[in-house]
């Protein structure tokens, strides 16, 4: 009985460490995947602001641009509302949407009506602020 009990617990031992192995596995992948996601992820400029020309930032998700404190990138102009627009990337590409803002979100000099899919060179303005996509 006890080469039972010993055969057992070696044979557990296997199972255990395959699993150990296969969930750092997929950690691994995991993290690789979302290296690259952010590698692709489109830039945004800040080409024109009264105090913020010149700062970048990647959109690798859902962010929230906007006067407040506790919106994902703050932006320092009076005219933008607290949480102004959103942009996010999904499936490679970048929608921008007006939060309700007071001032409204333009695009390449028209006012955002509804979501927009942004490309690569397109300027929004937000309040005093103008954005670029690269």
């Amino acid at each position: 009985m006890p080469a039972l009990a010993l055969h057992l617990i070696k044979i557990g031992f296997i199972a255990l460490l395959y699993l150990f192995l296969w969930a750092v596995g997929r950690g691994i992948a995991g993290h690789l995947r979302a290296e690259s996601a952010r590698s692709e992820a489109p830039t945004v400029a800040v080409t024109e602001s009264p105090a913020q020309a010149g700062l970048t930032f990647r959109v690798t998700g859902p962010l929230i641009l906007g006067r407040s404190p506790d919106a994902d990138v703050v932006l320092d102009d009076q005219f933008a509302s607290d949480f102004h627009a959103r942009l996010a990337f999904q499936g490679g590409e970048v929608r921008l949407h007006d939060l309700g803002s007071t001032n409204g979100t333009f695009v390449n000099g028209e006012r955002l009506a509804a979501p927009l899919t942004l490309a690569r060179g397109d300027r929004v303005q937000i309040g005093q602020t103008v954005l670029e996509l690269r």
